[in-house]
């Protein structure tokens, strides 16, 4: 795929803002089928953090039963949800779910299911809430190929509040970042901010899709890769923001730059020496900046 074409390439996407389901409830497939008839385009729908995963309690009674919730990735919710996807032909973004890990960790993992019916990636969260959270961090970075669409990157909640994580997905390819969020606390308009900020210094869409009342705070919104908000659900509302995105905007805008000013991927040349990165003990080498074609990194 190469990410300075211009070719228009339409994504219809459904963000569900919506309160978390009680594990094991059995009704997500009709949500997701309410969500269908009421946007019958819909080629991508995305609902909110651990929203199959509503548990209660505090503490450690709230960590017992998130492991309770949790199951291994290739268990049977996995194939439930794959099977929904493929019955419906969309691609499916079910939230995150507790992932039961194979030796002993509980992780905080995002899914994508692709319209026929298979798991299409998979990222647990790199930065939980310390020290509110229970889980273990993952390991990696995660994009994913969404077939004639393009290349979807993942970050849960708090991992947007570390500019590596959605640099990093663009750097990968990413031109949509979905970033599912159960943010139940008063910061939810700093959210806001970095939604907005992460979507310009990036160039790319973010979609932030959080829990509906009276659990979280709402305030989903919908980013275009020049910061301009596309959608908005303010307030705490159940609702559903249905758009459709161009994924070429991320071509044009790195090409033309933002505002027809700022082309940040283009800030280096073959010329410029390396810039030392000592607080990651690093460097950034100009020859390695730009996102590439098929590089999975």
């Amino acid at each position: 795929m190469d990410y300075f074409s211009s070719m228009p390439r339409p994504l219809p996407i459904a963000l569900v803002q919506a309160p978390p389901r009680p594990v094991g409830d059995g009704g997500f497939a009709g949500e997701v089928e309410a969500v269908l008839r009421r946007f019958p385009d819909t080629r991508l729908a995305a609902f909110p953090e651990l929203h199959l995963c509503g548990v209660d309690g505090e503490g450690d009674e709230r960590t017992r039963r998130l492991r309770e919730a949790a199951e291994p990735l290739h268990g049977k919710r996995t194939t439930e949800l794959a099977e929904l996807a493929g019955d419906l032909g969309i691609w499916l973004a079910p939230g995150t779910v507790c992932e039961a890990g194979d030796h002993g960790e509980l992780f905080n993992t995002a899914l994508v299911f692709s319209p026929r019916g298979e798991l299409a990636g998979w990222y647990r969260k790199v930065f939980p809430w310390r020290p509110h959270e229970p889980y273990d961090p993952g390991d990696r970075f995660v994009v994913a190929d969404l077939a004639d669409a393009g290349r979807v990157g993942f970050s849960i909640c708090y991992d947007a509040w570390f500019p590596e994580v959605t640099r990093h997905l663009a750097w990968m390819g990413a031109e949509l970042v979905l970033n599912p969020v159960q943010t139940t606390t008063p910061d939810r308009a700093q959210e806001l901010v970095l939604a907005r900020a992460n979507a310009i210094v990036n160039q790319v869409f973010v979609a932030s899709v959080n829990t509906a009342g009276p659990f979280g705070r709402g305030d989903s919104l919908l980013v275009g890769p020049e910061g301009d908000v596309l959608g908005a659900l303010p307030g705490t509302g159940h609702d559903v923001l249905a758009h459709t995105i161009d994924l070429d905007e991320v071509a044009r805008v790195r090409r033309d730059g933002t505002a027809g000013t700022n082309r940040v991927w283009a800030q280096f040349t073959p010329g410029d020496a390396p810039l030392r990165l000592p607080l990651y003990q690093g460097r950034i080498d100009p020859d390695r900046w730009s996102p590439r074609e098929g590089d999975d990194r």
